[in-house]
């Protein structure tokens, strides 16, 4: 696997990245909020947990990716490919799970216990990609494991399609105002900014829309998609947790485990 794909070079890529995105946000934002680094300190204390989380379950990635090349198990070793259509269809391939697996983080009890630890952000930047419970992450990687072994895809696709992830999930959470006209055309293959900020609306008509990672054809292809955006009405966060002490390092934590609405 080439270094540029490692752990490390990903980490150190995540924080570039990070940090001339929220340059950026400064320069054009979106919304204009107050002490901005104050109120996403439990966003970053979060980033920090995400990265250790997947660095600790990293071996299984590995493993599991490696165990399916060797014994050429899954779908894709039903026929021959070149090595750019198996990279191209294990990154689509990841994509539709992690659809699936936002879908089910929405819709079903348990996984929204977690993921409104992610939602609960009324104020979305740059660092609301990684406002994510560890409970979260770790259902996030199993059904990547679950692609993984179910098409047989290589260790190298796999990181490939993590680092785009990654990048794509900053960019579209970043406080940016961007042309509609350039965000429309861009949205007709990706998920851009504009089509994910929708996601985080507080209305749940809107929540329950434009739940893909970095291609929008799921949401067209599910009905899950919308091109509604009122930016000038919509309002980000979730009902009950504005209160400064429910948006504490502490108390999103525990967020899960209490049966707050």
């Amino acid at each position: 696997m080439s270094p540029l794909l490692s752990e490390p070079a990903r980490l150190f890529a995540l924080i570039i990245a990070c940090a001339l995105l929220w340059s950026v946000e400064s320069v054009a934002p979106l919304y204009r909020y107050e002490t901005r680094f104050r109120r996403k300190l439990p966003n970053i204390a979060l980033a920090v947990l995400l990265v250790f989380t997947n660095l600790i379950l990293s071996f299984a990635t590995v493993s599991v990716a490696e165990f399916v090349t060797k014994r050429e198990f899954g779908l894709f070793f039903l026929w021959t490919q070149p090595p750019w259509l198996l990279g191209l269809l294990g990154i689509v391939s990841l994509d539709l799970f992690t659809y699936l697996a936002h879908v089910l983080l929405h819709k079903s009890w348990l996984g929204w216990q977690f993921h409104r630890v992610h939602h609960s952000d009324n104020e979305v930047n740059v660092t609301t990609a990684f406002r994510q419970h560890p409970g979260e992450t770790i259902w996030r990687i199993l059904w990547s494991l679950l692609a993984i072994t179910a098409f047989g895809i290589p260790l190298w696709a796999v990181m490939l399609y993590l680092t785009f992830s990654t990048a794509n999930a900053q960019l579209e959470h970043t406080n940016i105002k961007l042309s509609e006209r350039v965000d429309s055309l861009l949205r007709i293959v990706f998920v851009t900014p504009n089509m994910h900020k929708v996601h985080h609306s507080r209305e749940q008509q809107q929540t329950d829309t434009n739940y893909s990672n970095i291609f929008s054809l799921w949401d067209r292809l599910f009905g899950t998609y919308t091109s509604t955006i009122d930016f000038s009405a919509l309002r980000y966060g979730l009902d009950g947790f504005d209160e400064q002490k429910k948006q504490t390092f502490p108390a999103l934590l525990k967020l899960p485990f209490l049966n707050e609405s």
